[in-house]
């Protein structure tokens, strides 16, 4: 795998931003022809599907790649990973930065031109955990013909964006956010007009104090209309462990059509 650490100048928030891109690449098997497919190369076959991977709270764009396997379990699957650091801003406009232009705009314009990564809604995904789980309802509820599918782990579905950057997180994420980032009115509006769901898959541990709040909509989704997974395990909470396994059950179930998906799992 090709992980790249980037910081660039955004026009948006007007200073730069780190983001870590991961693109599959040649593997030590393919380097030894050991798999039978022929000698490697760096020349894709085709761009690569992507998944826009959120952090929580107090996170950045390196903890997805150093708290779980995500990066061999998208080398497996020849999907790219696409982390940014969105502070605690909970990728909507708020405190003065308008993250959500940036990651439903100016993210993707600079990942697609600068990287072998796929333009196309059926090879684009976007998932996060907690406060990103969040920001994926928001994004995927209110551009829902740019995904194919969604996932949210552990998401902070009620959480009020401004009382986040607060002193209670806790408070902030069982508050109610403004109508524009509602999920749970979002995706009212998303069905009233008639429009399609993303695929949605949803996961949260039975021992997470966002256990009720992710049932609930999650049966909200399914009342709409909407064609959800749900995951869930007793002995998890708010925590890593259970986010490693929930991001490779994701990748497996992503409803993928691209090339790369046709070839099976790589051998890394």
């Amino acid at each position: 795998m090709a992980k790249f650490t980037c910081n660039f100048i955004s026009y948006t928030l007007k200073r730069t931003v780190d983001i870590t891109v991961v693109i599959p690449s040649v593997t030590i098997p393919e380097s030894m022809n050991m798999t039978g497919k022929g000698p490697a190369t760096h020349v894709p076959q085709a761009k690569y599907p992507v998944v826009y991977l959120l952090h929580g709270m107090g996170n950045n764009h390196a903890q997805w790649t150093g708290y779980t396997n995500v990066e061999l379990y998208a080398e497996e699957r020849q999907i790219a990973i696409v982390n940014l650091s969105a502070e605690n801003k909970s990728y909507v406009k708020v405190g003065g930065d308008d993250f959500f232009t940036f990651v439903s705009k100016e993210l993707p314009e600079f990942v697609t031109s600068m990287f072998p990564i796929s333009t196309k809604p059926e090879d684009t995904y976007i998932a996060g955990l907690s406060m990103g789980g969040f920001g994926t309802l928001v994004h995927a509820l209110n551009f829902p013909e740019r995904f194919k599918a969604f996932g949210a782990f552990s998401a902070a579905v009620a959480l009020n964006p401004a009382a986040l950057l607060g002193d209670d997180p806790a408070a902030a994420a069982n508050s109610k956010a403004p109508d524009e980032y509602s999920p749970e009115l979002l995706a009212e509006k998303l069905a009233a007009e008639g429009k399609t769901f993303p695929k949605a898959y949803i996961a949260c541990g039975a021992k997470d104090f966002l256990y009720e709040a992710n049932q609930k909509f999650r049966d909200k989704l399914i009342a709409l209309g909407a064609d959800v997974t749900w995951d869930e395990h007793p002995d998890y909470g708010h925590e890593w462990r259970f986010w490693n396994m929930q991001v490779e059950k994701f990748l497996d179930w992503l409803p993928r059509t691209d090339v790369y998906a046709a070839a099976g799992k790589r051998q890394v």
